[in-house]
């Protein structure tokens, strides 16, 4: 599936127009706190690594086959995606106990996952074409299925007012939006070739999406799904993320080992960042990204390498690698 070893361009230059301090913020000298929470998705773990120290502090056995993560609004709990299983698993951020399992049904696959600032959790269910709105999950949990009619339902975005989910849809090669009020049926849009990255841009005017099999990321209007903006970036963009602050949107290029910059205002991509490089691409295998709250660091999940790269994302320098054991993939933090 992935294109390693065929004829691709060669990478472009890192870093061809560092952002300003401004843009960036404060520097990345600073002494970071927190932690970074890392799915182990071979081992069957779930790790929790100090920011301080970049030393993983602990480690307990999670699922089978554990993906994505997300952390509580208000940064006590972690939720994990047991994508070999059905479940949706619920941690303590301080000391990873296990506080609660809330089952989705037969042949659930959770993946995409979203803790969302209204307290409930959204998760895919790509083995049941489906989303999931998780009510009160810490306490006596709901659970709400909203069919997506469409194979492989991946990603997971979710609208600052949580009327709508959307998803990219692997196996149809689709983006969803999901009406989570008013229950319409589900709107469905062909995007480029292997959609599966999505981001909602802070104010929830623009989605985004990149498609691995095009290498080319999209900003679509959220509502109709139709496209504004076509951005040509690196090879095979995995996933992409907004900065916090909405003024970048960054792919994972993992068969290049590269990340893209774009610019959400003008819709370009305006540099690369070598994370790796495309002859060490296949062995790391990049994965999944994660931005710091303040928008200054970029967290990048090598998950053959079982590490997690640490950039600055004003100069595109790799700070260090962070322990990622056990196939680290999914990845979220707390500051």
């Amino acid at each position: 599936m992935v294109k390693f070893g065929l004829v691709v361009p060669a990478l472009l230059a890192a870093a061809c127009a560092p952002l300003s301090e401004q843009q960036a913020g404060t520097s990345s000298g600073q002494a970071r706190s927190g932690a970074l929470f890392v799915a182990g998705k071979f081992g069957n773990t779930l790790a929790k690594v100090d920011l301080g120290s970049g030393e993983e502090v602990a480690r307990v056995e999670s699922c089978a086959n554990p993906h994505e993560l997300t952390t509580s609004p208000d940064d006590e709990y972690v939720a994990l995606a047991c994508y070999g299983g059905t479940s949706v698993d619920i941690f303590r951020t301080r000391d990873l106990s296990k506080v609660k399992s809330i089952e989705l049904g037969e042949n659930a696959r959770p993946h995409g996952i979203v803790w969302h600032d209204n307290g409930s959790l959204y998760s895919t269910a790509e083995g049941r074409k489906s989303v999931f709105v998780i009510r009160k999950p810490l306490g006596e949990t709901e659970t709400f299925e909203y069919a997506t009619g469409k194979d492989g339902s991946h990603m997971l975005a979710v609208s600052p007012d949580a009327m709508h989910a959307w998803t990219t849809d692997l196996g149809s090669g689709t983006v969803t939006r999901v009406d989570l009020v008013a229950r319409r049926s589900p709107l469905s849009a062909s995007v480029g070739d292997e959609p599966e990255g999505i981001a909602l841009a802070p104010d929830g005017e623009t989605l985004w999406v990149s498609a691995r099999g095009s290498d080319m990321a999209y900003a679509l209007d959220p509502q109709s799904l139709k496209k504004i903006k076509d951005i040509p970036v690196g090879d095979f963009p995995l996933r992409i993320q907004l900065r916090p602050q909405g003024d970048y949107a960054v792919t994972s290029d993992l068969a290049d080992g590269s990340l893209s910059v774009i610019d959400t205002a003008t819709g370009a991509k305006v540099r690369s960042i070598a994370v790796s490089s495309r002859e060490e691409a296949e062995a790391k295998t990049q994965v999944t990204i994660l931005f710091s709250p303040d928008g200054e660091r970029i967290y990048v999940a090598e998950t053959m390498a079982n590490t997690i790269a640490e950039i600055d994302f004003r100069s595109g320098e790799v700070l260090r690698r962070l322990p990622g054991d056990g196939g680290g993939d999914g990845i979220a933090i707390i500051e």
